[in-house]
């Protein structure tokens, strides 16, 4: 572990902070999962603090995230953890992942003895931190024994420590939600990035495109066979990458059974190969929900303009290299990013958390609508949970808006949680 001093800097992106309260440590925190992967965090504390509030996303770096010198400045410690896929956005998978959530909680209570945990879902880091909070309150032997894949993780043999509360700051779906509406049905050929139909194209004026930034419109009856053709192309992928798991699983086998030494060179080399061989699939045209550029769906309290996080003009991120889920490992696919078989989903996660629960909802974010986080607030049984809506963009700009959403969150926390001692 290292400790120091925490010093300013001008130099800050979407998510830094620009300086930390005087007196704040800094102390980097070296972890191992049961499963033996390492993962660091990030403790910043000014001394006595009683209550840590803990960020983290699924490959986002948060360590220097924006909440801290608020937080810190009410009286609270700030703990962000970065996981095993730290801007890896290849091999994600949510199961994982909450080993070492399970590993800096833990930490957090045996070696630092906080007496309160209290999560901070920012972006992509709501659905992570809820699936976490919702398999620690399972208790075992409820709760996941393998990965969305099919592999073995038994969740009931780690000690994982429940949190005691739950902020939502910008909080999407989860990344296989947004995907879900995201992902361009118009696809006919997963090999080729430049196939269409036109039929599904929401990109084509005919369906009702209109260039950015005059918003689009689409038609209830365009909509419905566009959502059921994103179903059918997120199953076929599915698909995809189960046969890909398969047939390496197939060649695992092989290598166990009696007599595989045996073979000769040859045969053993070919089945070997197969065995460890990493399949990767290239997910074109993930940038395309017609809500982006038609600013009539989703409409409740929404002040977005037609756009998406990635820029203003989502019908060229779609087609060019970037983009969610782009490059992915077939287990990758199905734990992360498949809507249809990824277990982080939002709402599904909060139906099992009755711990306090403070959703701020940006009204101009293009990602997480006001609507999405009221039906969020909605599914979860707490007896003790509020939402906010603040007039703000998904990264919680412009700074004066950021600082409105932040004083909310330091506003719900001191009643329902102690500060340092004293204060």
């Amino acid at each position: 572990m290292t400790r120091q001093k925490q010093v300013s800097t001008t130099a800050v992106g979407l998510i830094d902070y620009k300086t930390l309260p005087a007196g704040t440590e800094t102390t980097v925190i070296p972890l191992a999962a049961a499963d033996g992967a390492g993962s660091r965090g990030v403790l910043y504390a000014r001394g006595g603090e009683r209550t840590v509030v803990v960020v983290s996303h699924p490959r986002g770096d948060m360590t220097r995230h924006y909440a801290a010198p608020a937080v810190l400045e009410a009286g609270y410690a700030f703990y962000a953890h970065a996981p095993r896929s730290l801007n890896n956005d290849v091999d994600i998978e949510h199961e994982r992942l909450l080993l070492d959530l399970a590993a800096g909680l833990g930490h957090l209570k045996n070696e630092r003895g906080y007496e309160n945990i209290v999560l901070l879902g920012n972006s992509g880091g709501g659905s992570l931190l809820t699936f976490y909070q919702q398999q620690a309150s399972t208790a075992p032997p409820g709760r996941l024994t393998d990965t969305a894949s099919g592999d073995l993780l038994d969740l009931n043999a780690v000690e994982m420590p429940k949190a005691d509360g739950l902020v939502l700051l910008a909080a999407h779906p989860g990344q296989g939600a947004i995907m879900l509406t995201g992902i361009d049905p118009s696809v006919i050929d997963e090999e080729d990035p430049l196939a269409v139909d036109p039929g599904l194209d929401m990109y084509d004026p005919v369906n009702g495109f209109r260039e950015p930034p005059e918003p689009s419109k689409y038609s209830p009856e365009f909509l419905v066979r566009y959502r059921a053709a994103q179903q059918v192309r997120v199953a076929r992928l599915d698909a995809r990458a189960r046969a890909l798991i398969a047939e390496q699983r197939r060649h695992r086998q092989k290598m166990q059974e009696p007599g595989f030494a045996d073979l000769p060179l040859e045969e053993r080399t070919y089945i070997t190969r197969r065995a460890v061989a990493g399949h990767y699939m290239v997910v074109h045209r993930t940038e395309a929900d017609p809500a982006y550029l038609d600013v009539s769906l989703h409409s409740w309290k929404s002040t977005r303009t037609p756009a998406s996080i990635l820029g203003p003009r989502p019908d060229q991120v779609n087609y060019a290299p970037g983009g969610f889920g782009r490059l992915v490992t077939p287990r990758a696919w199905l734990s992360t990013w498949s809507g249809l078989s990824t277990r982080a989903t939002l709402i599904e996660s909060l139906k099992s958390i009755h711990e306090p629960l403070l959703l701020i909802s940006l009204t101009s974010d293009s990602l997480g609508f006001p609507d999405a986080s009221q039906a969020q607030r909605d599914a979860s049984p707490s007896e003790d949970k509020t939402i906010r809506f603040v007039e703000a963009e998904h990264f919680a700009t412009p700074l004066p808006k950021r600082e409105e959403a932040l004083r909310l969150v330091v506003e719900w926390l001191a009643p329902h949680f102690p500060s340092r001692s004293g204060e």
